[in-house]
């Protein structure tokens, strides 16, 4: 099940993420850049989805399209316009509301690391039926090197450590990619690279 709505946003940088964390306004301003810096300026004319947005969809605000969706299982934030809003869970079988070819875009920052791996490849295959020909999925996540470093950040506040304690999985390259031929992308069709110290991943599937 989920619930539509239409919002709009205002900054309100008290709420880049849920729990503290002196790092996160930063480290939520780095992902909005670099999946800004993936994305080819002739899909910004379409639609974008952000999967797992938090309430306070910060990458949607600092990125220009045509039309902005969100998904996330949290209602959003007061101020929240001109983004249309779906409050749904991604646990368990997945059947995303849209109808097939609908985005050019499709984001998930610092997503999967929170998701069962079983959910996975149903969400991707989900983010491929939605995809339009030419569109991207584009994902960012910690790099499974780095679990231990950001448990570690936690307990001295630089990371929320709420978001931390509920990462279920760490991965690597080779295994989003695997993911990503699983849902039916074309491996000719990904690449994949590292930020912040290579401490994060990212990654993107061309539909």
């Amino acid at each position: 099940m989920f619930k539509k709505e239409s919002y709009g946003m205002k900054d309100n940088k008290s709420s880049y993420t849920r729990g503290n964390g002196l790092l996160e306004p930063l480290l939520a301003q780095l992902r909005a850049k670099k999946a800004n810096s993936l994305i080819p300026e002739e899909l910004r004319k379409g639609r974008i989805l952000d999967i797992g947005c938090g309430s306070y969809p910060y990458f949607l605000s600092h990125t220009s399209f045509r039309e902005k969706y969100a998904i996330d299982q949290q209602l959003p934030s007061k101020g929240v316009s001109n983004i249309h809003w779906y409050s749904l869970g991604l646990d368990g079988i997945l059947k995303l509301p849209f109808s097939d070819k609908f985005f050019n875009v499709i984001t998930m920052l610092a997503v999967i690391e929170h998701l069962d791996p079983m959910v996975l490849e149903s969400l991707f295959k989900e983010a491929r039926r939605t995809l339009s020909p030419g569109g991207a999925l584009i994902l960012t996540t910690p790099a499974a090197w780095s679990d231990g470093i950001l448990r570690w950040m936690a307990r001295i506040n630089l990371v929320s450590a709420e978001e931390i304690e509920e990462h279920t999985f760490a991965y690597t390259l080779p295994l989003i990619g695997w993911y990503f031929g699983k849902a039916g992308f074309e491996m000719r069709k990904v690449k994949f690279g590292y930020f912040e110290l290579m401490m994060n991943l990212w990654a993107v599937a061309e539909r």
